[in-house]
């Protein structure tokens, strides 16, 4: 929520003339209504439980509802399967309980059609008067509209589609670099710029997306997936699994099957 308060300094005036003009608008969301006009971008804004306090009307639209009211107070195991809201949910407290923003997040998971969707986060913190965090406010963008804004994503788009193709064969990062005619560190640094994970991070973190995919919606065994995802067992599977989901495949697949 937007408030304002005096402040005494240098700058009184100004501040003066800012808070006055901030006390005077409606205590509605007017600022959310701009992101409705700014193609591939959505603003959202929760509270300390990670409940939905205002959304624009893309969110609405992407949850399949009408009006705002239909959002407010829910949260994201509403709209999403629960190994995806686990990892929002997650960032949010993360956020709230450092006080720190989390800036240009790229988050990818499989739509229901099997293909990658992609989009970047940025959530900061919410105050209230006396300067704790009651919340988190951000924005979602687009990631194709992200990655025209990033240079470096010009040297690395083959490697990243290659990827996203071939996630489920071996992969090495030595392939990945002579794809892109760069060394195994300049790849490295790309990948960072742009995603802010390492090359190995994008592409286990692709993989992991394709299993909790595979494993919802299919009765592949847990070692062809393992296979298929070019693992060289399924204990090197389950190890990488346990470290990004939480939880065993197994025990991933019985909780999500029965929910």
């Amino acid at each position: 929520m937007i408030h304002a308060e005096s402040e005494l300094g240098a700058n009184g005036k100004e501040n003066s003339f800012k808070s006055d003009f901030l006390n005077r608008m409606h205590p509605s969301h007017q600022i959310q209504k701009l992101f409705d006009y700014v193609p591939g971008t959505s603003f959202f804004m929760k509270d300390e439980q990670s409940r939905m306090v205002s959304v624009s009307q893309s969110i609405v639209d992407r949850f399949g509802c009408e009006h705002e009211d239909e959002v407010i107070g829910r949260d994201d195991y509403d709209f999403f399967p629960a190994h995806i809201a686990d990892s929002f949910v997650r960032d949010d407290q993360q956020v709230i309980r450092t006080g720190e923003p989390m800036i240009d997040r790229v988050e990818i998971w499989y739509t229901e059609q099997r293909l990658l969707d992609w989009f970047v986060t940025t959530k900061l913190p919410v105050n209230d008067k006396q300067g704790s965090v009651i919340g988190i406010m951000g924005v979602i963008r687009s990631y194709e509209g992200h990655r025209k804004t990033a240079l470096p994503y010009s040297q690395i788009s083959g490697v990243v589609e290659h990827i996203r193709e071939n996630h489920r064969g071996r992969i090495t990062v030595v392939e990945l670099a002579q794809r892109a005619n760069l060394s195994t560190r300049q790849l490295h640094r790309k990948f960072m710029d742009v995603f802010g994970m390492s090359v190995q991070d994008f592409l286990m973190k692709t993989r992991m997306q394709a299993a909790c995919d595979e494993l919802i919606h299919a009765n592949t065994s847990i070692i062809d997936i393992a296979d298929q995802l070019g693992f060289c067992d399924q204990s090197a599977f389950t190890q990488q699994f346990r470290k990004h989901i939480g939880v065993t495949p197994s025990r991933f697949r019985r909780q999500h099957r029965l929910s």
